[in-house]
């Protein structure tokens, strides 16, 4: 084993010091600034003795890859003892088989990380660790963002848990998470150390967590993020998609509900319930952010986008002679729209399947190069062609203009782009990581001054990415398409209605607890509010 884990010869010590402390992982090459959204983390949890926990949550880890590409980590539990490993990079960058064979135990976590709270550090990837007062363990993983960290802060400065200098010490929200309940676990059983805490949660959290001998699950009561059950012959899964229960050949049984606690052990499942339901599943789940073969909901992904698609089309009609999608997040749209309009549906555009996040950071050169290090057209079927291309959202602009730009040049006689979503020009504080608002393309001077209508600000952005024509989709139609009433999803990126109630910005923003830490140890305020600008509240 390498030395980023948590292992003992005594139980729940940290052995030694991890290898990348306060370095931030190489984010990759960036085709122009463009910054898609980006999910914040999958989780993914096992009960099942006698099975390789460690590799099952490797596997469902895989299926979950999309959700996060910062680091990635596991733990597992045999009873006595419970170890954690974890580290930056993606899943096979992070695990190997030697690695998977020295996790013994029946029950394990897993985790993929995008930061939206924290710095992208060793100390911030997940699981984290922590120790109760009675000498157990505690392993937690998070998906989603909390509003009311500065709060829980607060809470637990009082309580002497914030501590910068602690070996393995986090910055993220869910690090504190894991403090508070490690902390309350220490004067009673986990499961109700969980009970009183979890109704002091605010924002969206899909959490798992373990002991050394059960498996924990909890969906936040707005249930923004996605988290189901499922069935193994010999245990259980839980995890954010279906997609992750196929891959491990767990059967879906169903999804946990918006502000409910699983416990896992050999007596069964147990629910509890810490707060009452109060839907608002994240809408940009179905758009862009789940695998297309996942079903949230009981509404299939990838169906719910070949409708957005039909809706497209019959919303914004365009005439031309192809359909081509911007792959891979396009393409489902891109066939539905091809179906509502009659016009042929073609692949007009190659992806290399093998750019992505990399520890390789590009030349000046190779960047100039921009998108075409990641698509490239396929001349001979876009010469001559009025294309509609398809894509799932406009974030600032960047790869759409070099996209059609790079179609025009390759013979294309128009270049229409419609988009599956609606313009998004709010912040997500529950777990997506947008651009700034004030880089995002639909609030630019680009895209019309301030008070302009909403066809004035489509026609500032089709001018400024150079197409012919430009339609998104409606609020309506896209819900329409989830099959959802709208009163069950969040919207907030769409149209600035925020589900859950805000705290004064001041108190929100990805770097607050390093801020709070930071001036806790005499320094100025670290980080900044990079989700908060002017435009960022209603």
């Amino acid at each position: 084993m390498t030395d980023a884990h948590f292992t003992a010869d005594l139980p729940h010590r940290l052995q030694s010091n991890p290898p990348h402390l306060d370095t931030p992982h190489p984010v990759g090459f960036d085709d122009g600034g463009e910054t898609a959204p980006r999910e914040e983390c999958g989780v993914f949890g096992v009960w099942a003795p006698g099975e390789d926990v460690a590799k099952l949550s490797y596997y469902g880890l895989y299926a979950l890859q999309h959700r996060g590409q910062e680091a990635a980590g596991i733990a597992v539990a045999d009873g006595s003892q419970v170890l954690v490993f974890k580290d930056l990079g993606l899943v096979s960058q992070v695990f190997d088989e030697q690695t998977l064979a020295a996790m013994h135990g029946h029950v394990a976590i897993g985790h993929t990380r995008y930061s939206t709270t924290g710095s992208t550090t060793w100390e911030n990837a997940q699981p984290i660790f922590r120790t109760t007062s009675a000498g157990t363990g505690i392993a937690l993983g998070h998906n989603g963002n909390l509003v009311n960290t500065a709060e829980l802060a607060g809470v637990a400065r009082e309580a002497g848990l914030l501590d910068s200098k602690r070996p393995g010490a986090g910055t993220s929200d869910s690090d504190l998470v894991g403090a508070l309940l490690a902390h309350a676990a220490g004067d009673s059983t986990i499961e109700q150390a969980a009970m009183e805490l979890l109704p002091r949660l605010r924002g969206a959290f899909c959490l798992t967590f373990m002991d050394e001998h059960t498996l924990y699950a909890a969906r936040d009561p707005h249930g923004v993020r996605p988290l189901c059950l499922g069935r193994l012959d010999r245990g259980w899964v839980v995890a954010s998609e279906t997609a992750a229960l196929d891959i491990v050949g767990a059967s879906f049984v169903r999804e946990i509900e918006p502000g409910e606690l699983l416990a896992i052990d050999a007596d069964g499942v147990r629910s509890s319930r810490f707060a009452a339901p109060q839907p608002k599943g994240c809408v940009f789940e179905y758009v862009y952010l789940a695998r297309p073969d996942s079903t949230i909901s009981g509404r299939s992904v990838h169906a719910t986008r070949v409708e957005i698609g039909r809706r497209l089309a019959t919303e914004h009609p365009a005439e031309g002679d192809l359909v081509i999608p911007v792959p891979e997040s396009g393409t489902p749209a891109a066939v539905g729209y091809a179906q509502g309009s009659g016009i042929p549906y073609g692949q007009g555009l190659m992806k290399n399947a093998y750019v992505g996040r990399t520890f390789i950071q590009p030349s000046q050169t190779i960047r100039q190069l921009g998108i075409r290090l990641k698509l490239n057209p396929l001349r001979e079927v876009i010469r001559g062609k009025r294309l509609i291309v398809v894509d799932d959202s406009i974030v600032r602009g960047n790869t759409q203009r070099a996209l059609i730009r790079m179609l025009r040049e390759a013979g294309a006689l128009e270049v229409h782009v419609r988009i599956a979503s609606p313009p998004v020009k709010w912040p997500c504080f529950y777990g997506i990581d947008f651009a700034s608002p004030a880089e995002l393309i639909a609030n630019g001077a680009g895209a019309g001054q301030d008070g302009s209508t909403v066809e004035e600000m489509v026609d500032g952005v089709r001018r400024s990415i150079g197409a012919d024509s430009l339609g998104y989709i409606s609020i309506e139609g896209m819900v329409a398409a989830t099959e959802q009433p709208k009163t069950r999803l969040c919207t907030a990126c769409f149209d600035g209605n925020y589900p859950i109630e805000l705290p004064e910005d001041s108190a929100i923003g990805k770097n607050v607890l390093e801020g709070m830490l930071h001036t806790a140890a005499g320094g100025a305020v670290a980080g900044g509010n990079d989700n908060v600008s002017a435009l960022s509240r209603p």
